[in-house]
């Protein structure tokens, strides 16, 4: 009866029909409580997005994998230190953290989202040691900031490690370890993080439940691995996409698994014959949005004259979560989604082995169904029962084989095979990797030139060209970043990670209707997911109806608490309706979710910009600039702030700087000429403005600021001129004041006391 309701809990899992699951699971565990069998139920409550439930059933629990579970059941419920304590309890300093590399990652999030960055980014690297192949943990070294090369990370150790994991030689010989542990039981171990077959890791969206809440967290599917001999439920893995799997009882034995192995490699229809569910959940970083500037016009932020009010600025942020995160990152980044969305790439993978019996000379017809297991002949044309021992022994192998195949939930390959698979694999992770990194920190062309390297079939991916678009975003190439998220719409539909971003770059791009189809989509798609309420609010937002806007970014906020963006978008619309203290609260609190937020930060320096406290936008400003150290807005914004702190020639040379970084930005270039004229270098200010209306031809600040020259240099026609062509271009109702003004007084001495 045990064995029945085990399978039919694991079949329900597999065809996602979790009410059943769950009822069916709860007979078991009444009518046969153990630990185990309650592992059982909590995972198919984690699987129904219930983690409330699963960490009622698993409180107090001691075994490894309980204490996993119940450790992902406190993160989904934000229940940090308890998942601390469940993980690493404070009465057994020594004691292992359960499930290897995934029990690191774990607690690497944890570490994180408590803000102890060394202790996350040695949990991360652990997670990588015990599994080369954990790539949601490298995602968060590269949203922390603590990554390696690529190349180093996924290198000749990693390829090692693969080969060792797939080849037949590693295989074997771990199996026959284990079945001369106990010949007539299912012995429940975890594998250690140096196991040479460890658990697999597959992400279940990608990148995308770190960035989409609405994936309802973890792809929990529980189900026996096989049924020990003592009656209780041997273990359990997550996995996240469902196989087929030959009728549980049955007369007739189907054909062995190993006959149907593809000789180029794993099939990745076949499970493990413990029928163990494999789950994770992702991480992602998720990328901001810039608010107050627009790199392509021309910005004006020193002196009453030409402040227009915030602009969008540009991306100012890491995550994922991204996303993630993330989402997260993400990616995401990285931020993930935090109820049952928060934890990315766990994985839970405790395998149950089955030691095999050989008999010599013995026919193998028969097959265990409840254990998982497929004993069947060897070869039906075998010329007799009295077979030699050279044959006896490698029917026996074979079958030991079959035997592996069904416990580690992948087929044996040659060495050859096993070795070409491994290079493919990590030459393939090493680029992924490596432009990753230099995304994440914000080397945003070279990241584009790793990324074509891809093979094209990698390339054109919904996540590649996801992080192509945020390169190109961070460039300020939007149309550019246009086309990539475009492409990754057209690939991915059903994604929505990097939608956020790619909403901001409609935004900038002032498409309206592209803008509004998005964000339609994107809540038709999920409508809990933080990305379709950011691209709702940057609709709003575009329409200058700042207040609509702020409810959905708070919107988004409420569906992921954790998702960096949408708390930056938050403060941006406080600024845009000059809430100058909520705005800070908003910005704080992306901070407190990822400190390399950098647009955040940035927010900040602004608003104390505006409140003319210039020492703490100097501060925010160089917080800012320290992540971002390519930014030509920040560099402009910093340049201004040492500028009023009467630090001119330290400005001139992070405003040179900015020019550099991005020779199409004006803003730059007129806060030089700015410094310049209060300097009273007046012949290299004009020459700066001359090359400046090249630029920006339609911008009244550069001939009011050139008017202004005129009438220092008592040249009044010229300055009667500029102010003129200033005027024509229809500036701000307090420009227009402003300049009418300074023409009333076009004949009075005047010593430019307000800088422009």
């Amino acid at each position: 009866m045990e064995t029945i309701l085990i399978d039919c809990v694991r079949n329900s899992l597999r065809h996602l029909l979790y009410r059943n699951a769950i009822f069916m699971c709860e007979r078991l565990c009444a009518e046969f409580p153990s630990e185990t069998n309650s592992q059982l139920l909590a995972a198919c409550y984690l699987q129904d997005n219930k983690a409330y439930s699963a960490y009622h059933i698993l409180k107090g629990a001691q075994q490894a994998e309980s204490r996993y579970l119940f450790a992902t059941a406190c993160f989904q419920m934000d229940l940090l230190n308890e998942a601390e304590t469940a993980l690493c309890p404070p009465s057994e300093p020594n004691v292992e953290v359960p499930n290897g590399a995934a029990g690191h990652y774990l607690l690497g999030l944890i570490y994180r989202y408590t803000d102890r960055r060394r202790s996350a980014v040695h949990h991360f690297n652990q997670a990588l040691s015990a599994d080369p192949l954990f790539w949601a943990a490298y995602e968060e070294l590269c949203v922390l900031g603590a990554a390696e090369d690529g190349n180093a990370t996924f290198g000749e150790s990693a390829s090692l490690y693969v080969q060792k994991k797939y080849s037949g030689h590693g295989l074997v010989s771990q199996s026959m370890t284990s079945s001369t542990e106990n010949t007539n039981s299912v012995p429940v171990r975890n594998l250690s993080p140096h196991d040479p077959s460890p658990r697999q890791v597959k992400n279940l969206h990608s990148n995308t439940l770190k960035d989409n809440p609405g994936s309802h967290g973890t792809a929990l599917s529980g189900g026996a691995s096989g049924q020990p001999v003592n009656g209780s439920f041997a273990n359990m893995s997550f996995y996240s996409t469902p196989s087929p799997v030959t009728s549980q009882i049955s007369a007739a034995a189907p054909p062995p698994i190993y006959r149907n192995i593809q000789a180029n490699g794993p099939n990745p229809n076949l499970l493990g014959s413990d029928g163990s569910p494999r789950s994770t959940i992702n991480s992602t970083m998720h990328a901001p949005r810039r608010k107050f500037v627009d790199e392509g016009k021309l910005r004006k932020i020193s002196g009453k004259l030409f402040d227009s009010g915030p602009r969008r600025s540009t991306r100012l942020a890491g995550e994922s979560g991204h996303n993630t995160g993330s989402s997260v990152t993400s990616s995401t980044g990285n931020g993930t989604s935090y109820s049952s969305k928060y934890l990315g790439g766990s994985k839970l993978n405790s395998v149950a082995f089955r030691s095999v019996t050989f008999r010599k000379a013995q026919a193998r017809g028969s097959e265990s169904f409840d254990e998982g297991v497929q004993q069947e002949s060897c070869d039906d044309s075998r010329p007799s029962m009295t077979t030699t021992s050279t044959s006896s022994l490698a029917c026996d192998t074979k079958f030991l084989e079959e035997g592996i195949l069904m416990a580690t939930g992948g087929p044996i390959m040659s060495e050859s095979q096993a070795i070409t698979g491994a290079s493919d694999l990590i030459a393939l992770l090493a680029i992924l990797g490596e432009g990753y990194r230099l995304l994440c920190m914000y080397v945003c062309q070279d990241a584009l030139d790793v990324y074509r390297r891809l093979p094209q079939k990698h390339y054109n991916t919904g996540w590649v060209l996801s992080q192509v678009g945020k390169a190109n975003f961070e460039l300020v190439n939007y149309l550019e970043a246009d086309r990539a998220f475009s492409q990754a719409r057209l690939i991915s539909p059903y994604s929505l990670a990097g939608m956020d971003i790619y909403s901001t770059v409609l935004f900038h791009l002032k498409e309206d209707m592209k803008l509004s189809y998005l964000a339609q989509e994107l809540v038709s798609t999920d409508r809990l997911a933080p990305q379709s309420w950011c691209a709702m609010g940057n609709c709003y937002s575009l329409q200058k109806d700042h207040e609509t806007a702020l409810k959905n970014f708070q919107r988004a906020v409420q569906l992921n608490p954790r998702f960096v963006y949408a708390h930056t978008l938050c403060g941006h619309e406080f600024v845009a309706l000059e809430d100058f203290e909520n705005g800070i609260k908003s910005y704080q609190s992306a901070l407190r979710v990822d400190e390399r937020h950098y647009n955040a930060w940035y927010g900040l320096g602004m608003i104390y910009l505006r409140q003319e406290k210039f020492e703490f936008a100097e501060h925010h400003f160089r917080k800012a600039f320290h992540i971002n150290s390519r930014s030509s807005v920040i560099m402009s914004y910093l340049g201004t702030a040492l500028h009023t702190l009467k630090r001119s020639d330290e400005a001139l040379v992070v405003i040179e700087n900015a020019i550099s970084a991005d020779k199409k930005n004006p803003l730059p270039m007129y806060q030089k000429a700015n410094i310049l004229t209060s300097m009273e270098k007046f012949v290299l200010a004009l020459e700066v403005l001359e090359e400046l209306k090249d630029y920006a031809p339609h911008e009244s600040s550069v001939y009011a600021l050139m008017g202004k020259i005129f009438k220092r240099c008592n040249m009044h026609d010229k300055a009667m001129l500029h102010f003129g062509l200033a005027l024509d271009l229809k500036p701000s109702a307090t420009d227009v004041a402003t300049i009418k003004a300074a023409i009333e007084k076009l004949h009075v001495p005047d010593e430019l006391d307000d800088p422009l």
